[in-house]
């Protein structure tokens, strides 16, 4: 039976899901075979990649996510079509499939869908390093291989979990360790020869992203995990500001509101339905537009790259909030 919605969901929560599900297909018919990245704030026009790149399970999630909603055929046939597109990343050398993989599948409802996954889970445990005590974030996307980023946390988990709980936990620890090092907010680290980690400046401290995502992976595996003692480091990692800015030390620069929806997934995953609705209200009132974008992403503030835009993931999380709110998901099946 699916999950009935809270009795004082407010009036704007139903519009606000159907406009961005409706947004989905307006995408869907303007992307084709690509992957939407992000869209220009005015024309609502997507810079697109063909395989997907991190992101490509935020997409094939949102079909799934519409799929669902509209109980259509052909909208449940281009999700299935998108998840299979995601093939190639299965033995990507990156944590990134965490991402990938588990946004990807986890509303799928197809077996071709659930093989994949499990595909893809055990190559990810294929690539744990028991002495870094995590899986590395690889080389995929260039650079130094052994790297712990916090972007690798988040999807990671619970896709981990479904093979190896012990690798799961571990994975999340050692980040947990590394980026709230003695109150010292670092989102990426390198390992070096000299069997230290060192911190790495890109993604800066201030970086929006870098809380939520960590907040998330903390929700999962205090539900998969049973992972109880991680509740008080939740709480810590709870910002401040509905929406904050894309980086903490620029306060009067751009917002990012796609940290603000990956907040409020996790905050509805631990239990703080209040505080999750407070930052839904405020993304929706301020930024959603009445076409169903959700404005004011900020992709990559260091690189000047799409700072005030439509983010795919960010859509994927707003849509994924209000669906817990109404009743269409459970706020744990994702």
């Amino acid at each position: 039976m699916a999950p009935q919605p809270h009795p004082d969901v407010a009036d704007w929560v139903a519009p606000a899901l159907d406009s961005v599900l409706e947004r989905v297909a307006v995408t869907q018919a303007e992307v084709g075979d690509r992957f939407p990245l992000f869209a220009d704030p005015c024309t609502g026009q997507w810079t697109t990649t063909g395989r997907g790149s991190w992101t490509g399970g935020f997409w094939a999630g949102l079909l799934w996510l519409r799929a669902r909603y509209t109980a259509d055929d052909g909208a449940h046939e281009a999700a299935a079509k998108c998840t299979g597109r995601l093939a190639n990343w299965v033995h990507a050398d990156t944590a990134a499939r965490g991402l990938i993989f588990w946004y990807g599948t986890a509303l799928a409802d197809t077996r071709e869908a659930t093989e994949l996954r499990d595909r893809a889970a055990r190559a990810c445990r294929d690539a744990y390093d028991a002495e870094l005590g995590l899986v590395p974030w690889g080389s995929a996307f260039g650079g130094p291989r052994l790297l712990a980023r916090v972007d690798g946390v988040p999807g990671m988990v619970p896709l981990l979990a479904t093979v190896d709980e012990q690798a799961a936990e571990a994975h999340l620890r050692r980040h947990l360790e590394l980026c709230l090092d003695n109150g010292f907010l670092g989102w990426s680290w390198r390992f070096e020869r000299t069997a230290r980690w060192v911190p790495c400046d890109d993604p800066p401290p201030g970086w929006s992203r870098g809380r939520p995502w960590l907040l998330l992976a903390v929700a999962d595996a205090v539900h998969r995990l049973s992972a109880d003692d991680l509740a008080d480091v939740a709480r810590h990692l709870i910002a401040a500001h509905a929406v904050p800015p894309a980086d903490e030390t620029r306060p009067g620069g751009p917002l990012d509101t796609s940290a603000a929806a990956i907040s409020a997934v996790a905050l509805f995953k631990l239990g703080r339905r209040e505080r999750a609705v407070q930052v839904l209200q405020e993304l929706v009132r301020t930024h959603l537009s009445g076409d169903g974008r959700l404005l004011d992403g900020c992709y990559d503030l260091t690189s000047g790259t799409a700072t005030r835009h439509e983010l795919i993931w960010g859509d994927y999380f707003l849509a994924y909030a209000l669906a817990a709110l109404t009743g269409l998901i459970d706020p744990h099946e994702i």
